[in-house]
C-alpha cells in the first residue's frame, strides 16, 4: 500500500529539484541578455529531448524488456545508484539488475510520468511502477514462492545526461513498501 507520506516525500524531492533547476528560468527568459537567453533556450531544448527519450525508456524499453534498446538512453559506462544503496557501473550490469526484477514479476511496468522536469543535462521524473509477483523469486538461499500479490508504488529517477545518453542515474522507490506489497514484509 502506498502511503501518503511516501508520495509526499517523492513529490517534494522532485519538486525541490525542479525548483532548483528552474529557479532562474523566468528571469533569463525575460532578460535582455541575448547570450543568457540563447543558453536558456538551448538547455530547454536539450531537456525536452532527454525527457522524450526518458518516456520511451520507461514506457517502451523497460516495460517491454527491450534490453537491446537500453543503449538509446544509457551510456556504456553508466553509473547507477539503486534505492537499496548499491551502485553499479556499466550498461551490462544495469541490464542484468533490471532483468532480475522481471524474473518474479514479468508484468513489471511504468506507464506514466506525472512529474517531468529538466534543465539541460539534468532530468527528473516520477512514475508509478507496478506489477504482480507471479513467478519464483531467486535468492542466495533458494527461491521464494510467488504470492500472487500486486505492487504499485511511486518511483523517481534523477539523471545526468552526456552526449545524448545518461551517464549517471539515481533510482528512488521505497523498498519497504515494495516488499510489503509483494507479501514479503510487514
Amino acid at each position: 500500500m502506498m502511503t501518503l507520506t511516501t508520495n509526499r516525500r517523492m513529490a517534494a524531492l522532485v519538486l525541490g529539484l525542479g525548483l532548483a533547476l528552474g529557479a532562474a528560468a523566468p528571469a533569463i527568459a525575460a532578460s535582455d541578455d541575448g547570450e543568457a537567453l540563447a543558453r536558456y533556450r538551448t538547455a530547454e531544448k536539450i531537456a525536452k529531448a532527454h525527457l522524450a527519450t526518458f518516456d520511451t525508456l520507461d514506457f517502451d524499453v523497460f516495460s517491454n524488456q527491450e534490453w537491446d534498446r537500453l543503449k538509446e538512453s544509457h551510456s556504456a559506462d553508466v553509473l547507477v545508484h539503486w534505492p537499496d544503496g548499491h551502485t553499479t557501473k556499466g550498461i551490462d550490469r544495469h541490464i542484468a539488475d533490471l532483468k532480475a526484477m522481471f524474473v518474479y514479476a514479468p508484468d513489471t511496468r511504468i506507464k506514466e510520468h506525472p512529474v517531468r522536469v529538466g534543465d539541460g543535462e539534468w532530468t527528473a521524473v516520477t512514475g508509478i511502477m507496478e506489477g504482480t509477483f507471479t513467478k519464483p523469486m531467486p535468492t542466495p538461499n533458494g527461491e521464494i514462492a510467488p504470492t500472487g500479490k500486486s505492487f504499485k508504488l511511486p518511483m523517481a529517477t534523477v539523471s545526468h545526461w552526456k552526449n545524448g545518453t545518461m551517464d549517471e542515474e539515481y533510482l528512488f522507490w521505497d523498498n519497504q513498501t515494495y516488499m510489503t506489497q509483494l507479501g514479503l514484509a510487514k
